[in-house]
């Protein structure tokens, strides 16, 4: 049985979602797959110089960053990160290559930006005949060092832009796969059991009335109280569905204001599918997650993207732009703008005219490259007929 390593972490919870996912599809192949999930946090938790200084580990500081809104400054901050990862360079590849030692896999897949030069260098030391892939989660790298290293591996990417960007790294088009967008739980895929009306009506909401749902990740932020309120404020006619998952202060802030329009207060849940099948547009910062999950399900977004945007997402500000799939403001100050914009007369249709070109079946296609990989044919891994191969 094939035996594959899925390497991810919980700094934003992206990385562990996509991995789950990967995991729910790869176990339903015929034959299944043998899969096993790596959360390097955990590996690597001797090498975490912040847990050494504040008892907290380095993925819970980051994701205390981003429930507080605390992003100002995130480019320098990442600098630092990643200097320190060099400078523990060798100890990591060391605790990585005794772990593959052991664990023996068939294929090791990375889901996390960062680390890909340790985990690259330690399965050529442990195993020198296991190919090494990365998934690159977010929808281009945000170089030097983030996604995409210069040493050779395979590089599976949600983009156009990502694919350009491994090819100026020197890498060759081999070794490149273009999938139709990023990785989406399975259940995305489904379709819904009750109708709107009644879902909605069940919630304590209007069955009809336009309906946002406003999502900051898995952290929640206190932009979404902040949004919540200037569109409270607006006068426009709507609904809104807040997302705060694990902030239980802002659920609580928020289920203790008093709303003119109807507001359902959501905390951390695997419902986010169910949800969305609910709205009828999406508000919240542009996460390669949010943002894929929204449009495919045919609903525009609106995103925030300024100063305090993670460097990593500022990309897909502009990509939301050139496919045409939404709006992106400087301020949540300019979301009841963009609202009352996208609520004219035919907007909506537009814009999910548009989202529905952007057909995304990425979670269906890596198991086909993964295939290939394993069996030396990386030439033979056009996985979408109706996609361009990224090969010459």
């Amino acid at each position: 049985m094939r035996r594959v390593e899925l390497a991810f972490f919980d700094a934003g919870g992206g990385h562990r979602n996509a991995a789950l996912a990967l995991h729910e599809v790869l176990e339903r192949q015929e034959p299944p797959w043998n899969v096993s999930l790596l959360n390097l946090q955990e590996l690597l938790d001797p090498l975490d110089i912040v847990r050494r200084l504040s008892g907290i580990r380095l993925q819970d500081a980051y994701n205390i960053l981003l429930r507080h809104g605390w992003t100002l400054g995130s480019a320098h901050l990442l600098r630092v990160t990643q200097f320190i990862i060099r400078r523990y360079h060798s100890s990591a590849v060391r605790l990585l290559e005794d772990y593959w030692s052991r664990t023996r896999p068939d294929l090791v897949v990375s889901l996390v930006p960062n680390l890909n030069r340790a985990l690259r260098e330690s399965v050529c030391r442990a195993l020198p005949s296991t190919p090494f892939a990365t998934v690159l989660t977010d929808l281009a790298d945000y170089p030097p060092h983030f996604w995409i290293e210069a040493e050779r591996q395979f590089l599976i990417c949600g983009t156009e832009r990502a694919v350009e960007q491994a090819r100026a790294m020197g890498h060759s088009t081999d070794d490149i796969f273009l999938t139709s967008g990023m990785i989406l739980n399975p259940r995305f895929y489904e379709q819904p059991s009750v109708s709107r009306s009644v879902e909605r009506t069940r919630l304590g909401m209007h069955a009809e009335l336009p309906t946002g749902i406003v999502s900051f990740g898995s952290e929640g932020s206190k932009t979404i109280l902040e949004i919540a309120q200037c569109l409270d404020r607006s006068g426009l006619e709507l609904q809104l569905i807040l997302v705060c998952g694990r902030n239980d202060g802002l659920a609580s802030t928020a289920r203790r204001q008093k709303w003119r329009i109807p507001v359902h207060i959501q905390g951390f849940t695997d419902a986010i599918p169910r949800l969305m099948h609910l709205s009828d547009f999406f508000i919240g910062k542009p996460g390669p997650g949010s943002i894929s999950e929204a449009i495919h399900l045919k609903l525009p977004v609106i995103v925030v993207r300024n100063a305090w945007t993670l460097p990593q997402e500022r990309y897909n500000a502009k990509w939301v732009r050139e496919k045409g799939v939404g709006l992106v403001v400087p301020s949540h100050r300019q979301v009841a703008s963009a609202v009352a914009e996208l609520l004219k007369p035919g907007e909506l249709a537009r814009f999910r005219a548009r989202a529905a070109e952007l057909n995304n079946r990425a979670i269906f296609e890596i198991p086909a490259i993964f295939e290939k990989i394993l069996h030396g044919e990386p030439e033979k891994a056009a996985v979408n007929p109706e996609m361009e191969n990224v090969r010459s």
